[in-house]
């Protein structure tokens, strides 16, 4: 059975931090955001912060709330079994997820002042330029159920001070449950 590993959290929270980790440990990665990034520029050409929170909308609708996640489950290749999943939003989609593996979701919180000074340092198109548009940007995050998933995270990742230590909490913790995941049979190819 698939050891899947879920990464949540709220924009700006450093979950790229903990996603790179997982990649220097050789884990397969896959981003939920990508699937609705490929929807996005299929039906609008172009990608948006906006045309992405609209397709994600759309394709939920059209589909049900389980699409993004039974999509990225169909990028997964056969060998890998310990996988890490970037991008949960909904406890729907971890219900997904358990259906084909066994789940351990990782949250990374971190205040939302921090948050959106990392933001407005990182000024990615689509990033919010006011803390009342980031408020609001929350508040459509908060919509899909972002919240719920991080109250029942399996670990919680504190990042509000060094990098460094955001990428060791999160090394520890994907170290530990590669031990467990060998222990039980599972590889990673």
């Amino acid at each position: 059975m698939r050891l899947f590993i879920l990464i949540t959290g709220m924009p700006g929270s450093g979950k790229s931090i903990v996603v790179e980790e997982a990649k220097s440990l050789n884990l397969p990665v896959y981003v939920m955001g990508d699937v609705v990034r490929e929807e996005t520029m299929r039906r609008y050409g172009t990608v948006t912060h906006e045309l992405m929170v609209k397709t994600s909308k759309i394709l939920r609708e059209e589909y049900g709330e389980e699409i993004v996640a039974l999509k990225t489950i169909e990028r997964i290749k056969p060998c890998e079994q310990v996988v890490v999943i970037d991008g949960v939003r909904s406890l729907r989609e971890v219900e997904v997820f358990k259906r084909y593996g066994e789940v351990v979701i990782i949250a990374v919180h971190a205040s939302p002042r921090t948050r959106f000074e990392r933001l407005l340092r990182r000024n990615r198109p689509g990033d919010p330029s006011t803390y009342e548009e980031f408020y609001k940007r929350d508040i459509v995050e908060l919509s899909f159920g972002l919240g719920s998933v991080i109250a029942l995270a399996d670990y919680i990742i504190i990042n509000e001070d060094t990098v460094d230590e955001a990428k060791a909490k999160a090394r520890e913790i994907f170290r530990s449950l590669i031990e467990k995941a060998k222990t039980r049979g599972k590889s990673y190819c």
